[in-house]
């Protein structure tokens, strides 16, 4: 008599049959998505893979699922790598999925189109959007890793062109796992601290891999919501992120991006002194011109009038450039008071001003500023920088403060 089996025990058999088959464990399928299905709660993907011929059932669970950086859609021809296995409830064999990518088109390159037509779409890339950079910035707030040579270029410019501002500087990671979640938080905390008037937010050049920390959706969104303009700093001239888009004002390099970000000081000293020279200048034209209207009037009073009634008029005429003297004086006076304000400002914010009341600058013999006399040792020959003049030393001992 034959043996009686239940559906389950069929279904369990063919499972083991299959599951043993070495050639169905680890394989790569080719073939065109449809019906695809994204289970939001579980972060589970489920979806056909067909041909010109057939048709096979998969799923891609959601720890494999998390590791695809592309959006799958309906229509994608992907290359797949998993195992042939039977679901044994339904009695359905598929593939479930371990790795997939598109096929023709790099996974990156795929993930960063997609991005960007998303975001493109709900306007965050709009002029309209975008903030104006300030003209004096005060504080400003880098964002970049501690240990690129960005920092340093971004640094070197800044205290070059405008050594007035305070830089606050935020090290993050700008690569690897966990570097967008660092970059993001940290665009939010200076908005939430109101820590800088400009941020510049980058890393040096890289491959796309390298670079991929500022084509996430995280960093994007973080932009776009920073009250504070954000300037972008991202690679070389060539490359384009995400980041780039939505920042309000993109940096071919990070020593770029420092010279966007601040004023030359030096211009601005230059262009106060212009600025008294020329209304020096127009005070003295007004007055002179002032006079050609007196001595002409009174020319043609003496022509026309009386003995005595130019008596009177000479007097009127008198008191009017008098009037007008003590006008233009005051004026005068009001101009020069408000460039001595303005000139008093960027004076006291001048690196020589602090000089002068006795300060000095300590600088290595590659020209570099030292900030920490820790960091020096016995024989190291330094150059002390004076309002007045300058001297060379060598350090013979280093005194700790107890």
């Amino acid at each position: 008599m034959s043996t009686v089996l239940t559906v389950s025990q069929i279904n369990t058999y063919l499972k083991s049959v299959i599951e043993g088959d070495l050639n169905l464990r680890n394989i790569y399928i080719s073939g065109e998505i449809s019906n695809f299905t994204d289970h939001y709660r579980t972060g589970h993907f489920y979806f056909t893979l067909k041909d010109e011929r057939s048709c096979l059932k998969a799923v891609m669970f959601r720890q494999a699922a998390s590791r695809v950086r592309f959006r799958p859609e309906d229509g994608m021809k992907v290359l797949i790598r998993g195992s042939i296995s039977v679901y044994e409830r339904d009695g359905q064999y598929q593939l479930y999925c371990d790795d997939m990518v598109p096929e023709g088109f790099g996974e990156l390159s795929l993930a960063y189109e997609q991005l960007k037509k998303k975001l493109e779409d709900l306007g965050l890339f709009r002029q309209e959007h975008k903030k104006p950079i300030p003209q004096m910035p005060l504080r400003v707030g880098v964002i970049t890793s501690p240990t690129g040579a960005a920092v340093q270029d971004i640094l070197n410019v800044l205290s070059r062109r405008f050594p007035v501002a305070e830089v606050v500087f935020e090290p993050v990671k700008v690569q690897g796992d966990g570097a967008a979640l660092e970059i993001a938080t940290a665009i939010d905390r200076f908005n939430q601290k109101r820590a800088a008037d400009v941020l510049i937010v980058g890393r040096g050049g890289g491959s796309m891999e390298d670079l991929w920390a500022f084509n996430e959706e995280i960093v994007a969104l973080a932009i776009y919501n920073s009250e504070i303009p954000v300037i972008s700093a991202v690679g070389h001239e060539t490359d384009f992120t995400i980041a780039d888009f939505v920042s309000d004002l993109r940096a071919p390099t990070p020593s770029a991006a420092a010279e966007l970000a601040v004023p030359d000081i030096r211009e601005l000293l230059f262009a106060v002194d212009k600025t008294l020279d020329s209304l020096d200048e127009s005070m003295v034209r007004i007055t002179e011109n002032y006079k050609m209207q007196i001595l002409s009037a009174e020319k043609v009073i003496r022509q026309h009038c009386p003995l005595n009634t130019v008596e009177l008029y000479r007097q009127l005429l008198k008191a009017c450039e008098e009037k007008i003297q003590i006008t233009v004086k005051n004026k005068l006076n009001f101009y020069e008071n408000t460039l001595r304000q303005y000139a008093a400002r960027l004076e006291g914010t001048s690196p020589l001003r602090v000089l002068s009341r006795g300060y000095a600058i300590v600088e290595d013999e590659n020209g570099l500023m030292v900030k920490s006399a820790l960091n020096l040792e016995s024989g190291d020959n330094l150059i002390i920088k004076m309002s007045d003049a300058d001297f060379s030393c060598e350090v013979h001992e280093i005194l700790p403060r107890t």
